[in-house]
């Protein structure tokens, strides 16, 4: 577990663009994983720590890739049909026959190529007469035939370091003969939620209470990132043993992050904690919905303080902490950013990233088109299917305009 300056998220105090702060999160902080070997059955979700070198050719030899019948394309003519003699059979998973020149063998796909031979003639294709098969003219040198290698070659890359590891890549991986793979450790986050108004789901709500909805949520959005989430609740507005939690969660932990508490007001205790045990800087990003979102260290870990509202809570924390998270785990973002057609004219302010709830639904010319999700604050982003962002440098959107939406599914 890395430790990190004080000064480490200093920055300029005009408001930051979203993507510059990610990209100086990237430049100042070191990823924190450690490496693991893991089974390869065990590996889905998880990091690739070093690149995946093939150990061998895939496929591992010639094989034929229809149920057919193995020839050598020289000795069939280029017009007219040809009549060759059978000369064995080779099932999967089993040697390949040497018949020599001139004849056929009859052969199933992915069983090894027969020496010399270079093309396989489909079944349904050609005629049996006996113990000759009658192939049609002109088959060329390759035809149905897979090389060794043709996949992945051995001593190449067949996964990049950093991938987030799913079932395909599992495929790959186990094809290859791997039995387990170098990882990265999960990352390790303490999660607080903060405020004496905080009340866990399942007890009953004081009269100026309320349930807490963040510390479900961001733990979600943690274990789908591949972290793991320690939840250890909610700290209270008392500053004393407020920073004494804090420091006890950066002995063990990766990640120290709350919810709430780090405004400019009275009762923002988690602010003047983390300064006394490490540093602060408040981030005044260019985002709706948002507030700034705190830096910081505490005793060396690296702190991220996101918004207390729900709403604001959760597009700070895939709009930043996501990007964090992949970071300190050495993870690429590979979540792809897809285009959808606005179903809906709406005004905005010049100079900030704006994220808006979104449902999708199919126009009459067969056109995905995002449309506002209706309700609150929270009713709303339960109904979207996803978000729709709305660069800095745009002033308006009209109906048909093109814009960048992220599924909530391909968040994590």
């Amino acid at each position: 577990m890395g430790r990190l300056s004080r000064d480490c998220f200093d920055v300029a105090p005009a408001p930051m663009r979203v993507a510059d702060a990610v990209t100086l999160l990237r430049a100042r902080l070191p990823i924190l994983s450690a490496i693991e070997t893991v089974p390869v059955d065990r590996s889905d979700g998880r990091v690739l720590a070093e690149d995946l070198i093939a150990p061998i050719d895939l496929p591992p030899f010639d094989n034929a890739a229809v149920d057919g019948y193995a020839v050598r394309a020289g000795d069939v003519a280029n017009a007219g049909e040809t009549r060759l003699p059978l000369g064995g059979r080779v099932p999967a998973g089993h040697a390949p026959v040497d018949p020599g020149p001139g004849f056929a063998v009859r052969i199933f796909t992915g069983a090894p190529m027969p020496p010399g031979t270079d093309a396989v003639a489909m079944q349904e294709d050609v005629r049996i007469d006996g113990e000759a098969v009658i192939l049609p003219a002109g088959l060329a040198s390759g035809s149905n035939r897979r090389r060794a290698g043709e996949d992945i070659a051995r001593g190449s890359r067949a996964i990049p370091a950093g991938t987030r590891l799913g079932p395909r890549h599992l495929a790959l991986a186990a094809a290859l003969g791997l039995p387990a793979l170098r990882l990265r450790v999960p990352l390790k986050v303490a999660l607080f939620s903060t405020g004496d108004e905080l009340t866990p789901p399942g007890r009953p709500l004081p009269a100026a209470g309320i349930h807490d909805a963040n510390r479900p949520m961001l733990a979600a959005l943690l274990r789908r990132l591949g972290a793991e989430p320690a939840d250890l609740g909610i700290l209270r507005d008392a500053p004393g043993p407020l920073r004494q939690r804090l420091e006890a969660a950066a002995a063990d932990h990766d990640l120290i992050l709350t919810t709430g508490g780090v405004s400019v007001g009275e009762e923002d205790h988690v602010r003047a904690a983390v300064e006394a045990s490490g540093g602060l800087t408040f981030w005044r990003l260019a985002i709706k919905p948002g507030r700034p979102v705190a830096l910081g260290t505490v005793a060396g870990t690296p702190f991220a303080g996101l918004p207390g509202n729900p709403a604001a809570a959760y597009v700070t924390a895939l709009a930043v902490l996501r990007p964090l998270v992949l970071h300190l785990s050495g993870a690429h973002d590979e979540t792809p950013t897809l285009t959808v057609r606005s179903g809906f004219a709406q005004e905005k302010r010049v100079g900030r990233r704006e994220y808006l709830r979104v449902q999708i639904r199919v126009g009459a010319d067969g056109v995905a088109e995002a449309v506002p999700s209706t309700g609150g604050a929270l009713s709303g982003l339960s109904a979207s299917d996803g978000l729709v962002e709305l660069g800095e440098d745009l002033s308006a959107i009209r109906v048909g305009d093109p814009l960048p939406y992220r599924a909530h599914g391909d968040l994590g």
